[in-house]
């Protein structure tokens, strides 16, 4: 599904502990580490998709966490053509993305990568809270640094 301005729409997730430290996955078979994401089904509102995702990519259900919240606005990143697959659809341009942040109130052991055939993330860790700007691919920077700000003030002990 691809808006009229070429965008897919798209959840993020930033999953904190008790420390407010991030978690930060590396996606399987590359050296890329990122939060977990995953589009909005036609079918599914922002925030059904947000614990779809939640499950498929990391293993967690609703009770393993704590809706903090979420940005208000859409946040928009461009895929650079180097990345587009050709058999896209020609007005794709990148995502668009709500993004939400949660806390985990379950034990570190109820993370699984292994819960779908075709895993998205084969190692994660904690990371400070901002380190995610300094390892992030240059395209997505942007919308995370958006994404970490507007909602650092719902954490204590996150802010500049």
């Amino acid at each position: 599904m691809i808006d009229e301005n070429g965008y897919r729409p798209n959840v993020g997730i930033i999953l904190c502990n008790g420390d407010d430290r991030v978690f930060w996955a590396r996606r399987s078979s590359q050296d890329g580490w990122q939060f977990p994401q995953g589009g909005i089904k036609r079918s599914e509102t922002a925030e059904q998709a947000l614990f779809r995702e939640l499950r498929e990519e990391i293993g967690l259900d609703r009770d393993h966490v704590q809706l903090i919240g979420r940005t208000r606005d859409w946040l928009h990143y461009d895929i650079p053509r180097r990345y587009l697959r050709t058999a896209r659809h020609t007005q794709f341009r990148g995502q668009k993305q709500i993004w939400f942040l949660l806390r985990l109130v379950a034990q570190d052991e109820n993370v699984r990568l292994d819960t779908t055939e075709d895993p998205e993330f084969d190692s994660w860790r904690w990371v400070d809270y901002w380190s995610p700007l300094d390892n992030i691919v240059e395209f997505k920077r942007r919308v995370y640094e958006q994404a970490l700000t507007e909602l650092a003030p719902l954490l204590s002990g996150t802010s500049g």
